[in-house]
């Protein structure tokens, strides 16, 4: 009798998970739709950023509450209001993108992959104020670089997924690191901030019929350094802050 309720269980419980997902898009549209007149304005010169920034903050709890995740994060560091850092965090899923929104109160600028470009009304405001990079192509990349100094110039923070894109295979627990966050943060002496996402491969992989409401949990680790460091060290530097995210995700639970 089980085996007999089991395939039309199975069938309405991805019936669910379908319709969650769907709504995680129409959660990431409607506020922006709402904000529309605001973000035109707040995007229409980079002066406006952090005005802008703000509004991305409250875009992605909202998003975050509305898919019934919660956040619990360890670790607290103050950063200086003046000062620039270079985010980095393991990336699993698209919400990796809101809980560091969500999580970082300090107006940065991401790096991020052309592709999400084309999602509608996100994609628009996504192109106005990130860094987008073609990863096939070595010219993107040096442009990408080169407008990364650009806006660290102008007092901004940086936040890079070093991974460089979410594996395909799901069993790994942390990609290889890129060095070009790392070469960025020893060119312009700024620290490298860490932070270890427990939980979004688990509750929001990009496996469409997985996933579920939950905690989010976050670890703000210690940052890193690089006063005096030379491209001679970013190789350290990098293995340095994988080893940091990757001992995190191997440790129990907060």
């Amino acid at each position: 009798m089980y085996l007999l309720l089991l395939k039309p269980m199975r069938f309405f419980k991805n019936i669910a998970i379908a319709l969650w997902r769907i709504w995680f898009y129409v959660l990431l549209v409607v506020p922006i739709i709402l904000m529309l007149p605001i973000l035109i304005v707040f995007t229409s010169s980079e002066r406006f950023y952090p005005q802008f920034f703000f509004c991305a903050r409250m875009w992605a709890k909202f998003i975050i509450f509305g898919m019934g995740f919660y956040r619990r994060t360890q670790g607290s560091h103050k950063l200086d209001k003046n000062g620039s850092y270079m985010f980095v965090a393991n990336h699993y899923s698209m919400l990796d993108i809101m809980l560091m929104l969500a999580t970082v109160n300090h107006p940065f600028v991401f790096v991020g992959k052309k592709e999400l470009a084309k999602i509608p009304i996100f994609g628009f405001f996504y192109r106005k104020t990130c860094i987008l990079v073609d990863r096939k192509s070595q010219q993107s990349r040096q442009a990408v670089f080169n407008e990364a100094q650009r806006r660290l110039k102008q007092g901004n923070s940086i936040c890079i997924f070093p991974e460089g894109g979410v594996p395909d295979d799901e069993n790994i627990i942390l990609d290889e690191f890129k060095e070009g966050a790392f070469k960025l943060a020893i060119d312009h002496q700024i620290p490298v901030a860490p932070l270890t996402f427990h939980d979004t491969k688990k509750r929001f992989s990009y496996t469409f019929l997985s996933g579920s409401p939950g905690k989010l949990r976050v670890t703000i680790h210690d940052f890193i350094p690089t006063k005096g460091k030379t491209q001679q060290d970013r190789k350290e530097l990098k293995d340095k802050t994988h080893e940091i995210i990757y001992e995190e995700l191997k440790s129990p639970s907060l």
